[in-house]
């Protein structure tokens, strides 16, 4: 693509009409939306991370407009990706933060929240995302073309061309949605093969596991092998260096906030009960210290880059009679976020006071404008999502508490005002994308300004729903849906309000951090592999090692818009819906009539069979369809979304 911003052509040309805001773009978009944003709820309550439904979304409507036999469809299928990558934003953003106020009312600290309130928490997020990105457009994506690369928008888009041309990845990420479908129902609906399989090693008082689900695969090899060895190196950390040291030298001794001597506690649970009381702490204090430390690291980069966009500002929403030009109104916006903020501040449902609804416009306007601009520097992979909601909720906390608003009120008011901010961030970021996206294809910016606005409001109902039905069937906190971030968060909030948190732990994941961070290592994904069972680290790198391994055999590079990307994209979207599904069961009572681990139950051995079965897979799509990969995108990096 050409890359001179003054001589710089879209594909579809500005005077040129072809379809792009209809029936079926619009339906097809918020039918993905939903699918995409309730797959990565689930994955993110699971394992605390999410990926991008860009691209899959990209290529499922290509394929779909390719079998009804739609041409001149490209405008169309970039309509629906920017309507469909909407859900797994927002849905981002609300499973981070919104389960904490579960796990209180759990604790009988807080009342759960409504459909309403979940749903009306996530809408402003959403759509504040939406409208505080708008007059950033013009300076970011129009007169930044050819400085800002906003990798994964570009991406999307070269797939985008390599279908109109010919070719599509449709099939590979339709195929990973049934086999995922197939090895989730039989590892937690039929529940014939355990989840997880594990070694105990009984001189380091620990063990080594590793999970049997597709989605864990998927998530290795779209982050590939690097990401993936820090995610792992933070487990071994945690738990062949930490449960043994904890274990073997602590035998005796009664550490907070366990209550009875280490010894007894191994002994009653194993290496996971000493995870669980120690060393989730340690994790949790390295997460905090890592995402402060890329805030840090990014704040000369952000405080430029947003002095360069409020000037740039002054441009938007210009007269300009291009079709490709047109931005929503600069009025309606500025009425939108006015009304939006007021709607945060007297709606009932919605616990944020009128000291919550400013420090949500300060907040939300600088972080939405720093999110839009630094995905087109370094990517949403490497965007400080996760700093600015830990910034946001620790000096939220600090106020609140400071102006008298403590206890319940002030840890839920606390909650909302970060679950805000991070379904804007990470929105903001998802609408620069698409925008850019749509400029190089030649999109009309106001009808994709309102397609995510319509990607907000279906999103938002769909993930309160989930998020109900979820603790319904298992709750949140335990096994099936650990919630990690969300205890994170959790922990932050309550450590500044009522100061209850093992401080002396938590430091030492902090120090932990600084340690690693002066190595050159990355903080974050080892952070996350500490503050994580070791089963998922585990399962990751098994992903990791598979990309590594084709493309070691590939004589070209695999692409994070290739069909192994694509396979392991509909591998994590079908295990996430099977697990909806599932808790719609569970929900039912049906659970248990289905359970046929009473007559058939292959243990350990059908665990690791059905392991290898699943990598067998994934290395058939990476390797025998990269033919069909390389058409479907051009070598550009794809999205992941760090947390």
């Amino acid at each position: 693509m050409e890359d001179n911003k003054k001589d710089f052509k879209p594909y579809i040309p500005a005077d040129k009409v072809v379809p792009e805001f209809t029936f079926t773009s619009i339906a097809l978009g918020v039918v993905l939306a939903i699918v995409f944003g309730a797959a990565n709820a689930y994955l993110g309550l699971r394992v605390g991370m999410t990926v991008s439904a860009s691209i899959p979304a990209a290529v499922i409507s290509m394929g779909i407009f390719r079998l009804i036999k739609r041409k001149n469809a490209i405008l169309e299928s970039n309509m629906v990706q920017t309507v469909g990558s909407a859900g797994e934003s927002l849905a981002a953003g609300a499973i981070f933060t919104m389960p904490v106020i579960f796990l209180w009312a759990k604790e009988g600290v807080a009342d759960k929240p409504s459909l309403l309130t979940i749903s009306m928490i996530s809408l402003c997020g959403g759509v504040l995302g939406v409208l505080f990105m708008i007059p950033l457009r013009n300076a970011l994506i129009v007169k930044e073309h050819g400085v800002l690369p906003y990798p994964e928008g570009t991406a999307c888009a070269e797939v985008l061309l390599a279908g109109e041309k010919g070719g599509s990845g449709a099939k590979s990420v339709f195929f990973g949605i049934g086999f995922a479908s197939l090895f989730k129902f039989l590892v937690d609906g039929f529940k014939v093969i355990p989840g997880t399989i594990t070694a105990v090693i009984k001189p380091l008082k620990t063990e080594l596991s590793a999970e049997v689900y597709p989605a864990l695969l998927g998530v290795g090899y779209i982050c590939g092998p690097k990401i993936s060895s820090y995610m792992l190196a933070g487990g071994i950390l945690g738990w062949f260096v930490f449960i043994p040291a904890i274990a073997i030298f602590g035998a005796d001794t009664i550490l907070y906030p366990g209550t009875e001597a280490i010894k007894n506690i191994y002994l009653d649970g194993g290496a996971s009960a000493i995870w669980s009381n120690y060393i989730r702490y340690i994790g949790a204090g390295m997460v905090a210290a890592g995402g402060i430390i890329s805030l840090i690291k990014s704040m000369p980069l952000i405080f430029s880059t947003f002095k360069g966009a409020i000037v740039g500002m002054k441009d938007a929403g210009g007269k300009s009679t291009l079709r490709t030009e047109k931005d929503l109104n600069m009025k309606v916006v500025l009425i939108g976020v006015a009304v939006i903020i007021l709607l945060i501040w007297l709606f009932p449902a919605i616990p944020v006071s009128l000291v919550g609804a400013i420090l949500i416009t300060i907040f939300g306007f600088f972080f939405g404008a720093v999110s839009s601009r630094m995905v087109g520097i370094v990517g949403s992979s490497n965007n400080p999502v996760s700093g600015m909601a830990i910034a946001t909720l620790l000096f939220s906390t600090f106020v609140l508490k400071l102006t008298g608003d403590t206890g319940a009120s002030g840890m839920v008011g606390a909650i909302a005002i970060g679950t805000i901010i991070c379904i804007v961030t990470a929105m903001a970021g998802d609408t620069s994308q698409d925008l850019k996206t749509g400029f190089l294809l030649g999109a009309t910016p106001v009808k994709q300004q309102i397609g995510e606005i319509i990607g907000a409001f279906v999103s938002a109902i769909a993930i309160g729903g989930v998020l109900i039905l979820l603790d319904k069937a298992w709750g949140f906190g335990t096994t099936e849906l650990s919630a990690p971030q969300a205890s994170l968060m959790k922990m932050i909030v309550e450590g500044v309000m009522q100061g209850n948190l093992p401080w002396g732990l938590v430091f030492i994941g902090v120090f932990m951090a600084i340690v690693v961070e002066i190595l050159g290592i990355p903080v974050l994904p080892v952070a996350i592999g500490l503050y994580l069972p070791l089963e998922l680290s585990t399962s990751v790198m098994i992903g990791g090692v598979i990309r590594w391994f084709v493309d070691k055999k590939s004589k070209v590079k695999s692409d994070d818009s290739g069909s192994g990307v694509l396979f392991c994209s509909g591998l994590i979207a079908g295990e996430g819906l099977v697990g909806v599904l599932l808790a719609v069961l569970a929900v039912l009572g049906f659970e248990e009539k289905i359970n046929l681990s009473e007559f058939v139950n292959l243990g350990t051995v059908g665990g690791i069979i059905l392991l290898i079965i699943m990598i067998g897979c994934v290395v058939f799509f990476a390797m025998n369809n990269k033919a069909e990969g390389a058409e479907a995108g051009g070598g550009k990096k794809a999205e992941k979304t760090e947390k």
